[in-house]
């Protein structure tokens, strides 16, 4: 595990509804590199300030990764809550964030990772689904991976399902997209967990799972040649 003394956090106005957004980049040096970045869709009733996300966004940057963490919607958006559960508004919004950050120099040449939570899972799997070149791997936390399923059969990116076992519907739907999808895919099944992981303990097993899986599939992708 590479774990980075500290780093460097910004907030930024992103896309054309200047959305709010953190950026946080690892410091490195010649002999500990940044590995990736991992941009994280948040779940309905939560924001860029999430933080259950900010908790694994930390742990992710322990291991070298850049973390972006965005606001989907602007706050008259927010007030209309229909709109948490449009995946492909969502994934429209994740768009506009990833070329972002892909505009940026010291983002541009990181292989890429999504983070969705609840029914933020949705615009991963959707724009996942769209963008098969441009997304290295997937990971859910809690997923509403029902909201997005006419999409699964087209995500070729390998993708980590993670639920609590006391989540059932969740549970439910996850184990079907684990099954649909059309990448490599594992579900991990966190005993005694509820749907937001806010037993003790179990968010650090989320945190957990997620970086070793991010870690190696960006690490994969980012010393693998690139094709045209």
């Amino acid at each position: 595990m590479n774990h980075l003394a500290s780093s460097k956090l910004t907030s930024h106005r992103i896309g054309p509804r200047r959305l709010k957004a953190v950026l946080t980049v690892p410091e490195h040096s010649a002999e500990s590199l940044v590995t990736g970045l991992v941009v994280f869709a948040h779940g309905s009733d939560s924001s860029c300030v999430s933080p259950r996300n900010e908790h694994i966004a930390n742990r992710l940057r322990q291991s070298g990764m850049a973390t972006l963490l965005f606001d989907f919607l602007t706050e008259s958006e927010s007030s209309e809550r229909d709109n948490s559960f449009k995946p492909s508004l969502l994934a429209e919004r994740l768009g506009e964030a990833i070329t972002w950050a892909q505009q940026q120099p010291e983002l541009q040449a990181l292989p890429l990772g999504l983070f969705g939570s609840g029914t933020g899972m949705s615009a991963v799997i959707v724009y996942a689904a769209d963008h098969p070149t441009t997304v290295q791997t997937i990971v859910g936390r809690g997923g509403r991976t029902d909201l997005a399923s006419p999409w699964l059969t087209h995500v070729t990116a390998p993708a980590l399902f993670i639920v609590g076992d006391s989540d059932r519907s969740v549970l439910s739907a996850n184990q079907a997209a684990c099954r649909s999808v059309a990448g490599t895919s594992r579900l991990e099944v966190i005993a005694g967990a509820s749907h937001l992981f806010s037993e003790t303990g179990k968010l650090d097993e989320v945190a957990e799972l997620a970086a070793d899986w991010f870690a190696k599939r960006l690490t994969q992708a980012a010393t693998e040649p690139a094709t045209d």
